[in-house]
């Protein structure tokens, strides 16, 4: 025989001894993938799939149909997770490790189109952060390995039992999440892998963080450091009427609208099992808040903190370089009873510059916070703020200043008529303030230069009528112009322990007022 023959011979040998080793190996896998993923399954779920495929030469196993459900499901009810997930592709598994060691170690796998429900028997989103640890990322890597995850077209609602009703729901979900690393190590820690980079994209979500409130966002780009934020909202959950009728004691209701915002240079994460949390930059576009209060409940007597102490007092490390919040709107509403409407304070065209913003925890020296506010106040005058403070000053200090000018007074009317039954005309040329404050007290100065100014008071039981003797009485104690001079008058005042730092701002304004103009 010749030596072609030989090597002819040889080669087709080998070729055809490849051939059914491939055949033998596709042959053992196939009957080992359902042994790994039911019987030798140590999740808490039963895991099924209508089809599998396995092609040895390019070491990708595809799957369609998945389906998860609890082992432990009741016969009569859902509680648990469910998923029904379209198709998962594993790319370049580790033969070895899955003919031998019962484990799929891959490169990378694919999810299109997971649906995944979890039913709860509270309202809580998570019972235990620790239970997304112990019940799927720890069960599941004895099952599946891989470095990169990619997911596409995902939605998850978090549905309660109490209520039917849903908790979370997010849809449209893309997640890149590459150089994964899961040790024994990795599950001690408060976040249980290690990655190199991520990307996160979803296209709405809806979250009810507690009975009173909902959150819905309409898009989340993050990746790496960097997150975006369209049109979130924070809602309250019934009328204020309802509302109000639900709480013990005075507090504000929030309605949050957010077009846009940006975090940029985001870090996050543990250390030391201590949460941290920086940023270089918040950028907020055209946030309209309204901060409604009434005065029908109870009176919270609790101390309320200065923001000094609120940021010193936060559990972890916190630090915001710059948050910028522009093209804004601030509503204030307070109220004493349904029957009057409440009165109303407006911040148009609301532009905000805070920096160093930062909690106190583990700092023994820091930079001062410093806030600079320039808005519309009640549509027709400037007003410019500068508020600095110091997270490290125990005795809470403040010093805060600003200016109003060409203020047409009528315009006060929406918060004092339905108020204290008052309304005003006459102009404020220019009002400065400039208060320093801590914690007990605050002291400080302002000027004042007004024409013409005229009060109207109107009666309790008929607000609409005018009580002209009160009027007249009124107007012959105010100083009713300036003469084109600032008046001054200096500010002494006790804090209130149990009212806000904007409550103490506007009593302080307030009693320089009453120097000057009576």
């Amino acid at each position: 025989m010749s030596i072609y023959k030989k090597i002819a011979i040889g080669v087709i040998s080998v070729f055809l001894f490849v051939i059914l080793v491939n055949i033998g190996l596709n042959y053992w896998i196939k009957k080992q993938l359902p042994i790994i993923i039911h019987e030798k399954n140590k999740t808490a779920y039963h895991i099924n799939y209508e089809k599998i495929e396995v092609d040895l030469w390019s070491r990708n196993i595809h799957a369609t149909t998945l389906l998860v459900h609890p082992k432990n499901e009741p016969k009569d009810s859902k509680n648990g997770l469910y998923s029904k997930i379209e198709s998962v592709t594993v790319k370049h598994f580790n033969i070895w490790d899955l003919a031998f060691h019962d484990i799929i170690q891959a490169e990378s796998i694919i999810i299109n189109k997971p649906r995944i429900i979890l039913y709860k028997k509270n309202e809580k989103l998570l019972n235990n952060s620790k239970s997304i640890q112990t019940q799927i990322i720890e069960p599941f890597r004895k099952i599946i390995a891989v470095s990169n995850i990619y997911l596409n077209d995902g939605a998850v609602d978090v549905v309660s039992l109490k209520t039917n009703k849903p908790i979370l729901n997010v849809k449209k979900i893309i997640l890149k999440l590459e150089g994964i690393l899961i040790t024994d190590e990795t599950l001690k820690e408060k976040i249980p892998l290690h990655y190199e980079k991520y990307t996160l994209i979803c296209d709405s979500l809806y979250y009810k963080p507690s009975s009173f409130y909902h959150i819905n966002i309409g898009k989340i780009i993050t990746e790496n450091n960097f997150l975006k934020i369209n049109k979130l909202s924070v809602l309250p959950a019934y009328s204020r009427k309802v509302f109000i009728g639900k709480l013990e004691k005075e507090k504000d209701i929030y309605t949050l609208k957010l077009n846009s915002a940006n975090i940029n240079n985001l870090k996050w994460g543990f250390k030391n099992d201590r949460f941290f949390l920086n940023a270089s930059s918040v950028v907020m576009d055209h946030f309209d808040a309204n901060i409604y209060r009434s005065k029908m409940p109870k009176d919270d007597l609790s101390k309320k903190y200065l923001y000094n102490a609120l940021l010193r007092r936060i559990k972890f490390p916190m630090k915001i370089d710059s948050l910028q919040i522009r093209k804004s709107k601030l509503v204030y509403e307070e109220e004493i009873d349904f029957s009057k409407g409440p009165g109303i304070l407006t911040f148009d065209h609301f532009n905000l510059q805070a920096n160093n913003i930062q909690s106190g925890f583990g700092l023994k020296k820091a930079n001062d916070v410093k806030i600079n506010i320039d808005c519309q106040f009640m549509k027709n005058s400037p007003l410019h703020v500068n508020w600095n403070f110091n997270v490290l000053d125990l005795k809470d200090s403040f010093h805060i200043q600003g200016r109003v000018s060409n203020f047409d007074v009528a315009a006060l009317a929406k918060f004092t008529r339905p108020y204290i039954n008052t309304s005003f005309t006459g102009t404020f040329k220019t009002y400065n303030f400039n208060f320093y404050g801590n914690d007990n007290s605050a002291t400080g100065n302002a000027f004042l230069v007004y024409d013409d100014l005229k009060v109207k008071l109107y009666k309790k039981k008929n607000p609409e009528k005018e009580a002209k003797l009160k009027t007249a009485v009124a107007n012959l104690i105010l100083k009713n112009d300036s003469d084109d001079k600032a008046k001054k008058a200096s500010v002494e005042l006790d804090r209130i322990q149990e009212k806000s730092f904007y409550n103490f701002l506007w009593r302080s304004i307030a009693e320089s007022l009453k120097k000057i103009l009576i």
